[in-house]
């Protein structure tokens, strides 16, 4: 028997152990089965959820009540109404079972805590390999798929500098830029994580099989695509926003002018992400991207120094045995009222007074420890009153 945290006239109440996995499995069905839903995108899945508090809640919902949903017209109603009997999300479930994929709603603890953060997150992950806390602590690296040999020796280069720092590369599995970048990571040692436009179990490009089984033994594939997904077009961009996502920052490695790793570059600022640009030669085309990003503000990169230095508060570096500096995520270093206070603090607007309820701690402790987590630049502060996560 296992308790459950709520009590019913006084009295705990339990439920048998098969009882719980079953509640746990229906409402893993119920929530990819809104997933698999076309046109439920991230928004509009946040809204529904947003209206109605859960997946099974949305599907008992009357047609008139999800029409009043922002984003959800007619056409989608109608999708919505016939999930029940069109959309089959069991055979999703056996699939990913019988080929070691893992799928991640938002209400597992494995979710990253780095795309929660995120406006437009993904309701659900399909994960081959392993996500672990301390890639909380990542960096993206991105490019052309045309790379020149500089392009490559540098994204290898800073790549395997900062997984020897601790650091997780985080890219998209694409010919050029991001496979050297992977192979950097790996080549060092270090953990990578691999994004995909496509499902998991229909790896893109074909002649990265090897290299993505190599990823999936170091850091993991994942996607919010099912597993079987074709790599279309659209998808790539709608990807890019997760690879910026999981990352402290993006570092791009040659990129022309239409290139899309300055989709990436630009969702990482719009996301509170730093954004970094290695310079290429003057006259080249695929340097212009980055070029461009530096005079708008990016940080030039030469060396894996100037990420860290740059990451600053975000992490702190601890010596090994053997001389080499590893970096942590600041947060995973809180000691346990910072902790605290940080976990009573939202993604939009808080105010002070109500930290102090929810903390139960004295104004001026969580005045002081509201000043420690904004020199990490783990918060921000919106007002005198008021403060926000970063």
């Amino acid at each position: 028997m296992r308790l459950l945290d709520f009590t019913s006239g006084g009295t705990m109440m339990t439920l048998p152990d098969d009882e719980l996995r079953q509640q746990r499995d229906d409402a893993l069905v119920e929530s990819l089965r809104l997933s698999l839903i076309p046109g439920v995108g991230p928004l509009t899945r946040r809204a529904l959820l947003a209206r109605f508090g859960s997946p099974e809640a949305v599907f008992r919902a009357a047609p008139d009540e999800l029409r009043s949903v922002h984003g959800v017209g007619p056409k989608l109603m109608r999708s919505i109404v016939a999930a029940g009997d069109e959309i089959d999300p069991e055979s999703e479930i056996a699939l990913c079972r019988a080929n070691d994929v893992a799928i991640l709603t938002e209400a597992d603890e494995a979710y990253p805590r780095m795309l929660r953060e995120i406006h437009d997150p993904p309701g659900v992950l399909f994960v081959r390999g392993e996500l672990l806390p301390q890639d909380a602590l990542a960096v993206a690296i991105v490019g052309t798929r045309h790379a020149t040999q500089y392009g490559l020796r540098q994204a290898e280069l800073l790549a395997g500098s900062l997984a020897r720092a601790g650091l997780t590369i985080v890219s998209g599995l694409a010919r050029g830029i991001d496979a050297a970048a992977h192979r950097g990571a790996l080549g060092a040692g270090g953990r990578t994580i691999a994004v995909l436009a496509s499902g998991v179990l229909n790896i893109y490009p074909p002649e990265h099989k090897e290299l993505a089984r190599q990823v999936i033994a170091h850091g993991a594939l994942l996607s919010e695509s099912p597993p079987r997904f074709a790599p279309l077009s659209g998808a790539f961009p709608q990807r890019n926003r997760l690879i910026s996502g999981l990352a402290l920052g993006a570092i791009i490695v040659e990129a022309a002018e239409r290139s899309g790793a300055l989709i990436t570059a630009r969702l990482a600022a719009e996301q509170d992400r730093e954004v970094f640009a290695v310079p290429g030669h003057i006259d080249s085309r695929t340097a212009r991207g980055c070029h461009r990003l530096i005079r708008d503000g990016a940080k030039l990169v030469e060396s894996a120094d100037d990420v860290l230095e740059e990451l600053g508060p975000l992490v702190q570096a601890t010596p090994r045995a053997d001389g080499q500096i590893v970096h942590h995520p600041a947060e995973l270093l809180l000691n346990e009222p910072e902790k605290a206070v940080l976990a009573a603090i939202d993604g939009e607007a808080t105010s002070i007074d109500q930290i102090v309820v929810d903390t139960g701690m004295a104004v001026a402790q969580v005045l002081s420890t509201l000043s420690v987590l904004e020199m990490r630049r783990l918060i921000r502060r919106l007002s005198g009153s008021t403060v926000v996560r970063v």
